[in-house]
């Protein structure tokens, strides 16, 4: 005869179980994908040519599809260069006016204060297809048109306004105590701002750097737009061209090796940040 206690351990048993099992499910549900991505890239010759189901190579492991995948464009090099400094520099100035932006709203007083953040946030609601031709017009008189600086500034723009509202929320959370400490050991605004706050606000720093950089290096319709020069394009306006094919001909092995290649990039940045972006994530939501 089985007593409570037992009950209560297999009870137990069985619900521990269940959660583990119906996590491995999940996951496996989201990695299918890219593990099917990633065996797909391997196939050989005429194998890669064909729909990428099954996915396993089954004549051998080849790199054809990524040596294929060089003869688009510029080169996949060209296109990946481009990519890694249009995002590289939407990281670093979106996250240096942000900072100091958000700095501001959060510790000065000035007129219009409020209203001016609202203004800012309320560009969030502005479908960017309906300013792309503004853009365009602006960046031709600029002298920026068909570059990567124009494309970048553009980026920037965009990403401004929920940089902002992260920043301003995460020097919010900050006790003010700490700042006036600071200020009576002698500490002013900028010294302050990099060598006392930056730290404390790190996480912020981390979701605004992952959410510029991913946006920065997957955004394909400005830089469709924008850009006019084969050897200026970024990586996902080369995979239009590496899934139109060649004369109706799709290589489906380019194709998984296209994406292999625009996906590494990402996983590396979200798996070096992600502890901060969790917790700055959380403190946005909470705020």
């Amino acid at each position: 005869m089985t007593t409570s206690r037992e009950r209560r351990a297999r009870k137990a048993i069985r619900t521990k179980s269940a959660y583990h099992l119906t996590g491995i499910a999940i996951s496996i549900f989201f990695l299918a994908p890219f593990v099917i991505t990633l065996l797909s890239s391997f196939r050989h010759g005429t194998e890669a040519s064909l729909p990428p189901l099954p996915p396993w190579p089954i004549s051998g492991v080849s790199i054809d599809s990524y040596a294929l995948l060089d003869t688009f464009g510029a080169g996949i090099w060209r296109h990946m260069i481009n990519s890694l400094f249009v995002s590289v520099a939407t990281v670093v100035l979106t996250v240096a006016v942000s900072l100091l932006a958000g700095y501001g709203f959060s510790r000065y007083r000035f007129p219009m204060k409020n209203a001016l953040f609202v203004l800012i946030i309320a560009t969030l609601m502005i479908p960017f297809q309906s300013i792309l031709t503004p853009l365009f017009i602006i960046l031709a008189k600029l002298g920026l048109n068909n570059s990567l600086l124009g494309l970048t500034l553009v980026y920037v723009t965009l990403q401004l306004p929920f940089s902002v509202f992260m920043m301003r929320n995460a020097f919010d959370a900050v006790p003010k105590e700490i700042e006036e400490a600071a200020r009576i050991d002698g500490a002013r605004d900028l010294r302050l701002l990099v060598r006392v706050l930056l730290p404390l606000v790190l996480p912020g720093v981390a979701t605004v750097a992952i959410f510029a950089f991913l946006n920065a290096w997957n955004e394909f319709l400005a830089a469709l737009v924008l850009l006019s020069s084969n050897e200026k394009y970024t990586l996902p306006v080369l995979m239009t061209a590496v899934r139109a094919g060649r004369l109706g001909a799709i290589n489906w092995g380019a194709v998984q090796a296209g994406v292999v290649v625009m996906t590494i990039p990402c996983l590396i940045v979200f798996l070096l940040l992600q502890r901060y972006y969790m917790r700055g994530l959380m403190a946005g939501a909470v705020k």
